[in-house]
């Protein structure tokens, strides 16, 4: 079997160290990603409005549609929501079961990238309350989806610190 089949068959039948935890984080990324891909169609107008539970503080169009959503590199904020959340989906991906010893980078960057999405949705949704004195649903979701990323990958960056500090070769990279 060549690298690549090595890689496919452990990322999709492998039980090694992690491998639950970052199925959980891919399927949490993808809840954001879902997430954003409905607020980018109604900013972009595809949708008129995006259906939410009646509840108080509840009210997507004005958080969505809002002059804040815009205002960062003439974009919707959901589209680049979108390209951040693909990017740690992709760094879930990234790496096989071992990837804690043998390319420790790869589970340090992931739970960075998720430091900061963790950061940047506690600051939106803090926004949107001191702002609009409102919520999205769909924001809500993909804070909540990505807070609770934080503690699947905490324990893989934390193995790959420490194979990190006490300096031990990687392995040649199997999946090349």
């Amino acid at each position: 079997m060549n690298t690549a089949g090595k890689l496919s068959e452990d990322l999709r039948h492998g039980r090694g160290e992690f491998l639950v935890q970052r199925r959980w984080a891919a399927l949490l990324s993808l809840t954001t990603i879902s997430s954003m891909m409905l607020i980018t169609l109604y900013q972009l107008g595809i949708l008129k409005h995006l259906p939410e539970p009646s509840l108080p503080k509840l009210d997507t169009d004005k958080v969505s549609g809002s002059e804040q959503a815009y205002s960062m590199l003439a974009l919707p904020d959901a589209v680049l929501g979108l390209g951040s959340y693909a990017a740690t989906l992709g760094l879930v991906a990234m790496g096989g079961h071992e990837r804690a010893r043998t390319h420790p980078w790869m589970p340090l960057a992931l739970a960075g990238k998720v430091l900061v999405d963790a950061i940047q949705t506690g600051k939106l949704t803090r926004d949107s309350w001191v702002k609009h004195r409102a919520f999205s649903i769909y924001s809500l979701v993909a804070a909540a989806a990505t807070l609770a990323t934080l503690p699947l990958v905490a324990p893989e960056a934390a193995a790959a610190f420490r194979s990190w500090k006490r300096g031990r070769p990687s392995k040649p990279d199997r999946y090349r």
